[in-house]
């Protein structure tokens, strides 16, 4: 089988390119996009993402094209396109689907595609093998062969990096297995763990996500009960992770390619097989309500302070999914913004970390080109703690706010200061 490989990435994103940089230092390596703008800035050197720096990038020996005619002499292929949910909460394989068609129409004898895309159990033999074979007009498991590697990129993290972590490696054969463990474990160390089969390295990564989605509702619905109680879930959280066993997960809005998308694959798997899901569905809709308990919060706290204040202006610090990230995907500060317009508010949005044509494109929210303003707002809320907020002073922070205005934290990135007498503050 395999030997001296080369290897064509298909999906250019958070979890492609990354991959397809570290790979390329020890393979010959070519990275596909569908974008030509992707494929027209990463030859410039620059990365939307933020994830590499232009300087890896243009010592890279990576090819980039959107052409797939350039990727037929590759004999390992690896699909890292998103998988996302519709509009029900239901699998989207659209993207999966598409790609694997794509490698179907240069896949050849002897050939391992790879899937690094999020699914649940099944997908990568029942679904896109079928479909590879199909278009190929060869025989999955004896013309070619399957592999899954499930990605674990944590978006702005520079810490745990592709070539840093553990990776997951399954193979249809043993054979194969072993090819992937050579090629992913050259890259990083040979921090490799071998999955028993595909299936179980599928369902290891989409419990992955499920397990935190599931530890933050736990800390989501405390702090709504918390709130009612007068205590701050933050002081609570402080004092009970002196336990030497507890586990430190923060309140917050899950959204994301991942954590807020991740278990609804599971919990289609689940309910295909019969089973009802209940703790992991349970755990999405306390997430999924938590941007309405706080908007709520936000929008009462401000009429208690003034009863007559039906139509606040509100200045919204964030529109990211998480901190120092550029990520817009899945957002859920834009269902706090759609809760607050609802309330009456009239809503300005600054995000020095969001692309503002991407902001536009995607919500239509013409995002403040600075903080500077001649009209101070009634509300001002710290959505997303990036570096750049957290490192505003009091005095930053009071001159756009009215001096009986409320300060409203939502992550608890200004709860150890102490604001000028007249202004209000809220945080979980």
């Amino acid at each position: 089988m395999t030997e001296n490989p080369t290897i064509s990435i298909i999906g250019l994103g958070y979890v492609g390119l990354p991959l397809a940089i570290h790979l390329a230092k020890h393979y010959k390596v070519t990275g596909f996009d569908i974008n030509q703008n992707r494929i027209d800035e990463l030859a410039q050197g620059f990365d939307r993402t933020g994830e590499i720096e232009t300087s890896d990038l243009r010592n890279s020996t990576l090819r980039l094209t959107s052409d797939t005619a350039e990727l037929g002499g590759h004999n390992v292929h690896i699909v890292t396109v998103p998988t996302p949910v519709d509009n029900n909460n239901e699998p989207d394989l659209t993207p999966v689907r598409k790609a694997s068609e794509t490698v179907s129409t240069f896949l050849k004898k002897g050939d391992i595609v790879v899937y690094e895309s999020t699914v649940y159990p099944g997908v990568t033999e029942d679904i896109c093998g079928p479909i590879l074979a199909q278009g190929a007009g060869l025989k999955c498991g004896q013309d070619f062969f399957l592999g899954y590697s499930p990605e674990r990129i944590n978006p702005g993290d520079k810490e745990h990096t592709v070539d840093n972590i553990t990776k997951i490696v399954a193979g249809q054969t043993p054979e194969v297995a072993q090819i992937l463990k050579n090629i992913y474990g050259t890259m990083n160390g040979d921090k490799i763990f071998l999955a028993k089969n595909i299936k179980t390295a599928e369902a290891a990564k989409v419990i992955e996500n499920a397990q935190r989605d599931i530890n933050i509702a736990f800390v989501n619905e405390i702090a709504v009960i918390f709130q009612k109680l007068g205590i701050s879930v933050y002081d609570v959280l402080e004092a009970a992770g002196t336990k030497w066993n507890f586990l430190n997960f923060q309140p917050g809005l899950v959204g994301g390619h991942c954590i807020g998308v991740d278990p609804y694959y599971l919990a289609h798997c689940a309910t295909a097989s019969g089973h009802d899901p209940k703790v992991i569905l349970s755990g999405r809709s306390t997430n999924e309500a938590m941007s309405k308990a706080v908007s709520n919060a936000i929008h009462n706290t401000i009429l208690a302070r003034n009863p007559n204040n039906h139509a606040p202006r509100t200045l919204v610090l964030g529109l990211t999914f998480k901190e120092d990230v550029p990520d817009l995907r899945n957002t859920k500060i834009t269902d706090i913004i759609d809760d607050l317009k609802e309330l009456g508010h009239h809503i300005d949005v600054h995000d020095s970390m969001a692309d503002p044509l991407e902001a536009k494109e995607f919500f239509d929210i013409d995002l403040l080109p600075s903080l500077e303003t001649d009209k101070p707002y009634d509300c001002v809320i710290g959505a997303v703690p990036h570096s750049g907020y957290k490192e505003l002073t009091n005095t930053n922070i009071q001159q756009i706010i009215k001096p009986d205005g409320l300060i409203a934290d939502m992550k608890g990135m200004w709860r150890d200061r102490s604001f000028d007498n007249g202004y209000g503050y809220w945080c979980l």
